[in-house]
């Protein structure tokens, strides 16, 4: 089933003002509900409110919401003295890793707070809403209470088992590689508070972007795509390995992801998808041959930027994410055998864990991560469920138990926000 869903636009007018160098945490910033968020090192634009919104099923997605924000930006007068990407008309998204199902959200908040450079502005959508320019602290609810853990749509063994007949379907040639993903549940006494999440995710991952679409929250270490102009870039990750609290072992284990073989070949799937469908778009590509590793607090990843510049004529922020997802990061290789195998096997629609989040700008900047460690909200007054997700890539010579190891060390990233 294919469908579109929007909101009569009604707003014709977009005001942003400089605020000068304010060094306030725009996390702190946001109400309880409605929080959409995409931050790095304190900088980046938090929104709330809501003037427009589009809800996109089915095939072309991207598409439909490029052709949706242009019709909107067309029809809207917009004062933007600071010129910067993310100032002026701003939409938010969150778009279903399944580019044949699911349900993908694009937001035009009524309010944006932004920093970039040191420079904090702010933008107000619609008549109906006064020039603002002081933004105190909200408090945010830290009462969870107990939390109760639960498997997902796998238990732990049937999703090894799963893990067992994708490495077979490799090793038959049907495909090179497959990123399967599993989830947990967790229940609150007491109503999650998104910005607790949000605050914990930024101090614990500064490095990460920190997101919030919609109820989907996270803090990702992975750039899909960003475009400033016409440049355009991409941090690739493929390849993990967890941390440990002991020093040389630590080293160890570090060492040993630099040395894999299996993860390199792993990661070099995932680069040169991201490359393949971005060369034909750009006068020039500039693709590292080797990764670097990237160390977060709980994990390595095996790292690639992807960086280049874009052709006269090239396709919006929004067409380009079409054709590069799913990569071979989030779903594998070839792309159409792999996402028929995670269909199959993985027993979980993913709904938008693993799709393009973030944001673009009336100019065409913006920035768009891939929706990993994070988790979906859910719930009302009587408590609250969070879904939480985490995958790996399976190749020829992948084991089990390892994939599973990799996964509840990703999913350690939202579960240590939780409870603290």
């Amino acid at each position: 089933m294919t469908g579109v869903t929007g909101t009569a636009t009604t707003t014709q007018r977009v005001v942003t003002t400089p605020l000068g160098r304010r060094r306030s945490d725009l996390l702190t910033k946001l109400p309880a509900q409605g929080a959409l968020a995409w931050v790095r090192d304190g900088e980046g634009l938090v929104g709330w409110g809501e003037v427009d919104r589009l809800e996109v099923t089915g095939p072309g997605a991207l598409e439909r919401a490029a052709q949706w924000w242009a019709q909107r930006c067309a029809a809207t007068e917009v004062v933007d003295p600071v010129g910067l990407p993310g100032s002026g008309a701003v939409l938010f998204g969150s778009v279903a890793f399944d580019p044949e199902r699911g349900r993908s959200v694009f937001v035009v908040p009524a309010v944006v707070l932004g920093r970039r450079d040191g420079e904090t502005w702010v933008t107000v959508a619609g008549d109906d809403h006064p020039e603002v320019t002081e933004f105190p602290a909200q408090a945010a609810d830290t009462s969870i209470g107990r939390l109760v853990y639960a498997d997902g749509a796998l238990d732990p063994v049937t999703w090894c088992g799963r893990v067992s007949e994708a490495v077979r379907r490799i090793a038959a040639g049907d495909l090179g590689k497959v990123v399967l993903a599993r989830d947990v549940l967790v229940r609150a006494d007491h109503p999650l508070d998104p910005r607790r999440l949000l605050l914990r995710l930024a101090a614990r991952f500064p490095s990460c972007w920190t997101f919030a679409v919609e109820g989907l929250l996270g803090a990702t270490p992975e750039l899909l795509l960003r475009r400033t102009g016409d440049e355009v870039s991409s941090r690739v990750l493929a390849g993990t390995a967890a941390r440990s609290s002991d020093a040389a072992a630590d080293t160890a284990l570090g060492a040993g992801l630099a040395g894999s073989a299996k993860d390199h070949a792993e990661h070099r799937y995932a680069v040169d998808s991201l490359a393949a469908a971005l060369r034909p778009w750009c006068t020039d590509l500039d693709v590292p041959s080797r990764p670097s590793v990237l160390t977060l607090p709980n994990v390595r990843h095996l790292s690639t930027d992807v960086r280049g510049h874009l052709a006269p004529g090239a396709p919006g922020l929004l067409q380009l994410l079409a054709a590069v997802h799913p990569t071979a990061a989030v779903g594998g290789t070839p792309r159409e055998a792999a996402l028929e195998l995670i269909r199959e096997v993985e027993g979980m629609d993913r709904d938008r864990y693993a799709g393009p989040v973030g944001w673009l700008d009336a100019r065409g900047d913006g920035e768009f991560g891939l929706a990993l460690r994070c988790a979906q909200l859910t719930g009302g007054a009587g408590g609250a469920e969070a879904r939480l997700f985490a995958g790996c890539g399976i190749v020829g010579d992948s084991d089990p138990m390892a994939e599973l190891a990799e996964t509840q060390a990703k999913l350690a990233a939202v579960q240590a926000a939780l409870q603290d």
